[in-house]
């Protein structure tokens, strides 16, 4: 055995370790802080290694840059766009409430996923030295691909196109448009540094119930300002009237000042998000944890096979922390937006597939990978394998149904009663967006297995590229699917919606029983089960 002291170990009479001074600390932080972007820099080529295909990485930047640029500059050259009276007008005196709406939604994503998505795993993460100002900058870099970011963004930049319009020969919607990315960057940012606060609050004794109180008194404010009538006002009051006059103007002192602010501001942001994530990172996460210890009666023996899977698969689900954080943001928020915006039955038919389609984000496009590395020993049970896709189809449902019903009475508070042909078109909405999201989950499931420890709030079920395409292509299809309905709820009876639902139902259970099939072919069960077990 040797016996020379380790480098890790101090000599005999050189006493304990003395903690670097405040001035040695200010010394090494901008060294630390140029690390912590080295290593980001090192974790997203990584993560973008992880790409089979360099053309698919190319093809996907590509069509990136190209439909925000698209988004910034062709609406200004459409009919009607410029300054004036008019749609123009409506819009640009939107724009400072649709600024401010997107910095909500920045900050609800990353207060939900708990201080923003993860550049890498949390397990792969503890054996590499990590800093939390690197988890914090990766944070930032992967917020954009999410699909709600990027439609909002692209929202407020067709906006500002169409508000300000080619004056000045396409200067003045530069100008513009160069302050409104920077906006962007801002909230964004912002976001972050109030999630990892909420998330080092969490943390504390007694914090989950302080957050979970804090997040009520918001909302009943917001309510409050909505029914007495003042939450326009006091957006218009809000700090984004001045941005925005500022940028509209076109280059000049004004406009400088303003794109100097707002690059200042978001330095300084993503600086102080630093600070919250290194104090969140030396405490655990109490909900999961509590979560992952908590004890729980022994329930009877179920009868059947089918029955105890999906016991099993419910609780693995309605257990987790992320599961029911996320579902209770999906369900609520979309919910109480119909509920202010007072939405009538014939527009509601929209909601469902989109509160469906983010269920399915949180754990159904991968769905097998709920098991860890569990899969291995439940692969071994004496259980016929159609059981087990059909207790995991069943669960899945179950949740997403969950949701979308939760979203739908809130926004039927103020929707008035219904007649028969809008309460059949809802009811088949909610219906055939299940299936549907049910169908296309467990086939990319199947097709794309990845091994992701779920327990994380912070995890997600897929890489990030992927996580937008699927987002992208469960968006389309249940939004044209809640568009078709919401022209059948203008029928004059009930068997209208009710009849073309029908095809529908009958196509997503088709493309669901093909994916069960393939399920029952031992080889690409064991390919799946290695993978989401590795």
């Amino acid at each position: 055995m040797p016996t020379a002291a380790s480098s890790t170990e101090r000599w005999p009479g050189s006493g304990p370790p003395r903690r670097p001074g405040a001035a040695a600390r200010w010394r090494a932080a901008p060294a630390d802080a140029w690390q912590a972007v080295v290593d980001t820099g090192h974790l997203v080529a990584f993560r973008a290694g992880t790409v089979r295909s360099r053309g698919v990485l190319v093809g996907l930047a590509a069509t990136f840059v190209a439909l925000t640029a698209a988004a910034a500059v062709v609406p200004a050259w459409t009919p009607g766009a410029g300054p004036g009276e008019g749609r123009s007008l409506d819009v640009l005196l939107l724009l400072p409430t649709a600024m401010a709406g997107f910095l909500l939604l920045a900050l609800v994503s990353a207060v939900v996923s708990g201080g923003g998505r993860e550049l890498l795993a949390r397990d792969p993460a503890a054996v590499h030295p990590v800093s939390p100002t690197t988890d914090h900058l990766g944070a930032l870099v992967l917020a954009p691909l999410n699909i709600a970011w990027l439609l909002q963004a692209w929202t407020l930049l067709g906006s500002t196109a169409y508000a300000v319009g080619p004056a000045g020969g396409g200067a003045d919607l530069a100008a513009a448009q160069v302050g409104m990315l920077l906006w962007l960057a801002l909230a964004t940012a912002l976001a972050q540094v109030v999630a990892w606060s909420l998330e080092g609050l969490r943390r504390l004794r007694g914090g989950v119930l302080a957050v979970r109180l804090l997040g009520l008194g918001v909302l009943a404010a917001g309510l409050a300002l909505q029914a007495t009538g003042r939450l326009v006002p006091a957006l218009d009051r809000g700090p984004t009237v001045p941005v925005l006059g500022g940028l509209v103007g076109g280059p000049g002192p004004r406009w400088g000042l303003t794109v100097a602010g707002l690059l200042v501001a978001t330095l300084l942001a993503v600086a102080l998000g630093a600070v919250p994530a290194h104090l969140a990172a030396r405490r655990h996460p109490r909900d999961e944890q509590g979560s992952e210890t908590e004890h729980h009666e022994a329930r009877p023996l179920a009868r059947w096979p089918l029955t105890a899977l999906v016991r099993t698969d419910r609780a693995s689900v309605w257990r987790a922390v992320p599961m029911r954080r996320g579902l209770l943001v999906l369900a609520v928020g979309p919910g109480l937006v119909a509920l202010l915006g007072g939405l009538r039955w014939d527009t509601m038919t929209v909601l469902p597939g989109l509160v469906a389609s983010g269920g399915a984000l949180l754990f159904g496009v991968n769905a097998w990978c709920l098991d860890g590395r569990g899969g291995r020993w439940r692969e071994s049970l004496p259980v016929d394998p159609a059981t087990v896709f059909d207790a995991r189809a069943w669960v899945l449902a179950e949740f997403l149904l969950a949701a979308s019903l939760l979203t739908t009475a809130i926004a039927a508070v103020r929707a008035g009663v219904p007649s028969a042909a809008e309460l059949a078109a809802i009811t088949a909405t909610l219906a055939v967006v299940t299936v549907q999201v049910v169908a296309a989950a467990m086939r990319w499931s199947l097709a794309h297995p990845h091994a992701v420890d779920l327990r994380s709030a912070r995890a997600t079920p897929a890489p990030p590229l992927g996580m937008v395409g699927y987002s992208t292509r469960l968006a389309v299809s249940t939004t044209v699917t809640g568009l078709v309905f919401s022209g059948l709820s203008r029928a004059e009876g009930w068997a209208l919606p009710v009849l073309c639902a029908v095809p529908f139902l009958a196509w997503s259970s088709w493309r669901l029983l093909r994916t069960r099939r393939r399920w029952l072919d031992p080889v690409e069960r064991a390919r799946v089960v290695l993978t989401v077990t590795a």
